[in-house]
């Protein structure tokens, strides 16, 4: 026989639905749900609600306004958020056009979700959270009498143990050996820089405009074999080659201004940003030094002949005068006036119509460089 249970059946019980982000019933009164008895009724009131002295509540209006816009500024946060992840994927690198779409797509999108997520917390703080008034105490600063009284008791104990009263010797022996550390720092500061006045104009000129010790010009020679090029020998349209100025091989200081990158063109390949007069056969001759911060931009694409700086990435157009294309440095890479002497050698005409290597070079003191144009005509 089958018993009829339906009478005894008790009804299903059902968890009540909750929306994410809210805390459950039960422990509606503390976040961590361990602030109050879980059994408790919660309080009709909020927190803002009960008196605190030095807490001043915020007004509900006020309040109900911050709460809107905190939550406009997250939902703004939330979608840019989404359009990051969404440019990564569909904005892809490769030229230079595409790179510079997807660092404004990522850097856009980025910078907006993390301003939208800082103005959100802000407008929180100042609308919906209340105000505090608070007082620093300040107590007196000095120590008591007798502290003062042990430590100069300790200091003058310690003064005759180590017997520098006592004795002469040790105590004139010990100022004379710490004499040299004063003066330590007017040497280590001589490092900054020469100190005369011609110092700024010195960094305007370079090596290639002197001449060799029979007054010809100065031949170019490939870096690390220092072997003279010959034009017609570098005829590869697309070759490049290091160069460094002859008879200054190994002087660092002056290679640190001085060194070339050389770049054969075919005569059609040249813009109007390359100086024609001081190409030859279609060479073309730039500085090594980078214009943002002196890195060598030796990296040469032969397709599109973009100079690149390893560094920070600024590139350069070889074919149009090394005019920046892309990247943080401010000016082109200066071009130097070469010809071919009567050996069929690559020499220098002249040095750089303009400053190498970083622009702040060329904002030196213009005083001090008419000063020495003035004492080199003279």
């Amino acid at each position: 026989m089958t018993e009829n249970n339906h009478d005894t059946e008790q009804p299903e019980e059902r968890a009540p639905k909750r929306v994410i982000g809210t805390p459950s019933p039960a422990t509606s009164g503390s976040l961590l749900g361990t602030g109050r008895d879980a059994t408790a009724a919660p309080s009709a009131g909020t927190a803002a609600d009960v008196q605190v002295p030095g807490v001043v509540p915020q007004d509900e209006a006020t309040a109900k306004k911050g709460e809107r816009y905190s939550a406009l500024c997250f939902a703004v946060a939330a979608l840019a958020g989404l359009g990051f992840v969404v440019s990564y994927v569909v904005f892809q690198v490769g030229d230079i056009a595409k790179t510079q779409v997807s660092n404004l797509a990522l850097g856009g999108t980025l910078t907006l979700a993390l301003l939208a997520l800082a103005a959100g917390m802000v407008t929180w703080v100042r609308m919906v959270m209340p105000k505090y008034s608070m007082v620093q105490e300040r107590h007196p600063m000095a120590s008591d009498p007798a502290t003062r009284s042990y430590v100069g008791e300790t200091f003058m104990q310690g003064a005759a143990e180590s017997g520098i009263t006592k004795r002469p010797l040790l105590r004139r022996s010990l100022l004379l050996a710490a004499a040299p550390l004063g003066l330590a720092p007017l040497v280590l500061l001589r490092d900054l820089g020469p100190s005369h006045t011609n110092f700024p104009g010195k960094l305007r000129h370079t090596v290639w405009g002197e001449k060799t010790k029979d007054g010809k010009p100065r031949r170019l020679l490939v870096e690390g074999t220092g072997d003279p090029i010959r034009a017609a020998d570098f005829n590869s349209p697309g070759g490049i080659l290091s160069v460094v100025p002859d008879g200054y091989e190994h002087d660092l200081n002056a290679l640190a201004k001085a060194t070339l990158i050389l770049i054969k063109f075919r005569p059609e390949e040249l813009k109007s940003g390359v100086n024609k007069n001081w190409t030859s056969n279609g060479i073309v001759a730039y500085s090594k030094i980078c214009t943002h911060v002196g890195c060598p931009a030796a990296l040469y694409e032969q397709t599109t002949h973009h100079i690149l700086c390893p560094c920070h990435q600024s590139t350069f157009d070889a074919a149009d005068g090394a005019k920046v294309i892309f990247g943080p440095a401010a000016r082109p890479l200066p071009q130097l006036p070469i010809a071919v002497d009567n050996e069929g050698y690559l020499v220098a005409t002249a040095d750089f119509a303009v400053p190498v290597g970083p622009s702040f070079w060329e904002r030196g003191d213009a005083e001090a460089e008419a000063r020495e144009n003035g004492a080199t005509q003279k």
